[in-house]
């Protein structure tokens, strides 16, 4: 029996694994579709959806579905007003299923009774959240959300802005005014409404817009078809918005036109708010008469009203007493108050969870107001007893801002009737409060934030269903419109893509061309300069070189003269010949420097001796050098370096290899050095020299831009004493 019993239940996990991997296999998908009228075309409302594994729908005023579904499942259409019909899932395209026999007459029963329905249901979807709106903010969007939803694609702005409106009212009671402000913005644009009017201008008066609501309720002012109590509001918050700009004669203007209609037509709660109101405008200007005959006619009328709204009329006059400093006055009242509040049991403030807020009237309040009444006079003794019963009032409703202040103004009486031990333990008790209120904030803190990011999600989540059905609703509306511009919008911009592609290959080629222009002339104007600044060989030298041949002459030395001759035709030919190149080998150069010292040492045997050095392992081919670069350097350490020498000096040029890329040519003199050879040379050797030196570096300047090499030439004194000189060119591979 048990294996029988075993045997059944593998069977069963069998199936079950196998249905379960069935499940798996199936992808469903969001199928969508719409049901028409074969000839018509005409959309076909209510009509069921069915799909094989469960899933049911039915058809919108558009005739439109959406049903979860894979790819097989078939889906039955049934109504009473065509015959039934199957289709089977081939892909996740859209649907289009055409009906033939349709009852029109039937449908738009239908149609309109789905309607009726809808905006039935949408307006429940809307009690629903006014009534959750004081407990459960979630609950109470999430109706709305519903509400929205409803309206489908129905077209109704007069319904949507309805659901706005609601919204706006939960955000503003939570005190979310931007979202509220927004929200009756969105309400105002879908269907425009004096009542929505005037709730956006009372936001924009608490969110200190004032001139923002100035705007929206002038135009109010010439609307002749409002109710005298909606006109009363308009004047109330104008006197507001004009107030808070600092406006007091605009303020009271608006505030007694509001209270006359008011008046007339017995408007009762709205008379001692507006004589309260012009009071307190009359009060910041310190028109303390006017203020004072107002308070007196809201506290009369206060009276005429509700206890709870004569005790707010009392505490308003009492504070105004207060800052005239009628304490005697204001205590008075504000012990009628407490006897008042006695009778109702039960406070005025609006509770806001376990921190009651910093305007509420409550009992532990007006006590504390009262002993701090009696402070003003000295009155330590009176205002113990006040205290004392504010705090533990305080204590017993959980209003820690009272009890916090309560308890350190009884430490300061303390303090000033010289009891400090009892100051102390009160001022201890103090910090306690304060401790708690602090932790109690950063709850309320805390709560505040994480309502904020519900409230946004929220938020989000009705923006997205509004653009939906505003996009569904619209889709219809755009479907001609879109077949007949799709062609229209494809050619133009096809034509803006080739205008585009064809200013881009203009502009490219223009850019092209001009940078290749421009290179062009760059390229041609270095190589002239630098065919300028080649054969610019010092005049110096060849005068002098003339002037030796001539002393030879002179001399009958014909062989020294022929000799010398020769080798300066020879020098000036290879200079003439490397002048059309920007550089040549340096054996080249080697060879040239040589014949060039070789001259200049037959003119100045005495003064000076040379030597060249080159690294054995260094390629002479290889490297490529700027012709006559090294000359005007070897030039300057002869002529004004070691000519000046009372004895024979000495000029040592090395070649050496720095690195695998580059070599560093080194000149050396003894001379006399830089300085002294300054202050001997005349103005015409200083010209002359300062051109020399400024020529090679415009050579070096314009190759390296050329080809990016990266010729250096560094010149130093090689003794402390400034004698001698040294320059070290470093040159790089070609």
């Amino acid at each position: 029996m048990r294996v029988k019993l075993l045997l059944v239940i593998a069977m069963l996990l069998v199936v079950s694994n196998a249905n379960s991997q069935t499940q798996n296999q199936r992808k469903e998908l969001s199928i969508k579709g719409t049901v028409k009228e074969k000839n018509s075309n005409a959309p076909i409302a209510g009509a069921e959806v069915v799909s094989n594994q469960g899933r049911y729908t039915s058809t919108n005023a558009l005739g439109e579905f959406s049903i979860k579904a894979a790819i097989g499942d078939i889906l039955t259409f049934t109504s009473a007003e065509f015959e039934t019909i199957n289709h089977t899932i081939q892909g996740d395209d859209k649907i289009l299923v055409l009906v033939e026999g349709y009852n029109e007459i039937s449908a738009s029963r239908t149609a309109k009774a789905l309607s009726v329905a809808g905006t039935a249901r949408h307006k429940a979807y809307l009690d629903s959240a006014r009534m959750f709106k004081p407990t459960n903010i979630e609950k109470s969007i999430d109706y709305i959300a519903s509400s929205i939803a409803e309206l489908g694609n129905r077209g109704n702005k007069k319904e949507l802005a309805a659901s706005l409106v609601v919204l706006a009212e939960v955000y503003n009671y939570y005190q979310q005014l931007d979202l509220a402000i927004v929200n009756y913005k969105d309400a105002l644009e879908a269907h425009y409404s004096s009542s929505t009017a005037i709730a956006l201008g009372k936001v924009y008066n608490v969110n200190r817009q004032w001139e923002e609501a100035i705007t929206i309720l002038t135009p109010l002012e010439k609307n002749t078809a409002l109710v005298p109590y909606q006109r009363v509001e308009i004047y109330e918050n104008l006197g507001e918005a004009h107030s808070g700009l600092g406006d007091t004669n605009k303020a009271v203007a608006y505030y007694q036109e509001g209270l006359k209609i008011a008046t007339k037509n017995q408007i009762s709660p709205k008379i001692p708010d507006l004589n309260s109101k012009i009071a307190d405008a009359y009060s910041q200007v310190n028109r303390l008469e006017e203020a004072n005959a107002y308070y007196d006619n809201s506290l009369r009328e206060a009276k005429k009203q509700t206890p709870k709204r004569a005790i707010q009329e009392k505490e308003k006059v009492a504070d105004f007493l207060n800052k005239r400093n009628q304490y005697d006055d204001e205590i008075q009242l504000r012990k009628s108050s407490l006897q008042e509040m006695e009778q109702i049991q039960a406070p005025v403030g609006k509770n806001l969870g376990n921190l009651k807020s910093a305007d509420s009237i409550t009992s532990q309040r007006i006590n504390y107001k009262i002993a701090n009444a009696y402070i003003a006079q000295d009155k330590y003794d009176e205002a113990v007893p006040y205290l004392e019963r504010s705090i533990a009032t305080a204590d017993q409703e959980e209003d820690l801002f009272v009890q916090k202040d309560a308890t350190r103004k009884l430490s300061e009486v303390y303090s000033r009737q010289g009891d400090f031990d009892r100051a102390l333990e009160t001022y201890q008790k103090y910090v306690a409060v304060v401790d708690t209120l602090y932790s109690r904030k950063e709850q309320e803190i805390s709560r505040a934030a994480r309502l904020n990011r519900e409230i946004a999600a929220s938020q989000n989540r009705i923006t997205g269903l509004e653009q939906e059905r505003e996009l569904s609703q619209s889709k219809y509306d755009l479907a001609l419109a879109e077949q007949r511009l799709t062609e229209e919008s494809n050619k133009r911009q096809l034509w803006v893509i080739y205008s585009l592609l064809f200013g881009m290959l203009f502009m490219s080629l223009a850019a092209f061309f001009f940078y290749r222009s421009t290179q062009k002339q760059k390229l041609a104007n270095n190589l002239l300069a630098l065919k300028s600044l080649r054969s610019q060989m010092n005049p110096h030298f060849i005068f002098n070189a003339l002037n030796s041949v001539n002393n030879y002459i002179s001399k009958h030395d014909e062989r020294s003269a022929n000799r010398y001759l020769s080798d300066f035709s020879t020098l000036m030919r290879t200079v003439l010949e490397n002048s059309e190149e920007d550089f040549i080998a340096l054996n080249k150069e080697i060879e040239l420097l040589e014949l060039y010292l070789k001259l200049e040492h037959s003119r100045f045997p005495d003064k000076f001796s040379y030597s060249m050095e080159v690294e054995d392992s260094i390629n002479r081919e290889v490297y490529k050098i700027p012709p006559m670069l090294l000359q005007p350097y070897i030039e300057n350490a002869i002529w004004h370096g070691l000519r000046y020498r009372e004895s024979s000096g000495l000029l040592k040029i090395s070649v050496s290899q720095k690195n695998n890329e580059s070599l560093e040519i080194c000149i050396e003199d003894n001379g006399i050095g830089r300085k002294k050879s300054a202050a001997l040379k005349t103005q015409h050797q200083k010209k002359q020299r300062s051109t020399a030196m400024r020529n090679i570096k415009k050579r070096i300047a314009i190759l390296n831009d050329m080809y990016k090499n990266n010729i250096s030439v560094e010149v130093r004194d090689l003794n402390e004493n400034g004698s001698g000189t040294q320059v070290i060119l470093t040159l790089n591979k070609s």
